[in-house]
């Protein structure tokens, strides 16, 4: 399990200059490439700026995982940080996001497997989420495939 100042570094290296439509397709591609050749059961959905840019589910995901990314992405847009980060705050804490925060546990999840897209200057700009695994696991195959971009010659 990371710590929360691991991902607080691990988003320093995920920071994108620009992020389009484009760069939305190749990640959402390669995310989905990811899951097909490990065969595992997930959901994957890429938004921007309030707009769904890929959304894929591969064989064995089901309609609940569509629910976890829609909870997982409102956390990542409310708090511009990895779900995973606010689950590992909670934790911390002793409280959850609805004790904290007052939120709806049904709108939100602090549970790994969104990112926040961020640009260079700080704006994060929209989210990466996967479900299916367990959370961490999520989170780790975003940030994968995120890396795995940035370091593209497209990046």
């Amino acid at each position: 399990m990371p710590t929360l100042d691991e991902l607080a570094a691990e988003m320093q290296d995920i920071v994108f200059a620009h992020f389009d439509t484009s760069t939305a397709w190749r990640l959402g591609c390669l995310i989905r490439e990811k899951g097909d050749a490990g065969k595992l059961a997930i959901a994957t959905e890429i938004t921007l700026a309030g707009h769904l840019l890929f959304a894929a589910a591969l064989p064995g995901a089901t309609p609940d995982n569509t629910e976890w990314i829609r909870r997982k992405r409102n956390t990542v847009m409310r708090f511009h940080q990895s779900s995973l980060a606010m689950r590992l705050l909670c934790e911390a804490k002793g409280k959850s996001l609805a004790e904290r925060y007052g939120l709806s546990e049904t709108d939100y999840v602090a549970s790994g497997g969104g990112v926040p897209i961020l640009i260079r200057g700080g704006a994060c700009v929209g989210a990466v989420v996967v479900s299916g695994l367990p959370d961490v696991e999520d989170h780790r195959l975003v940030v994968e495939a995120m890396r795995e971009i940035l370091a593209s010659p497209q990046g």
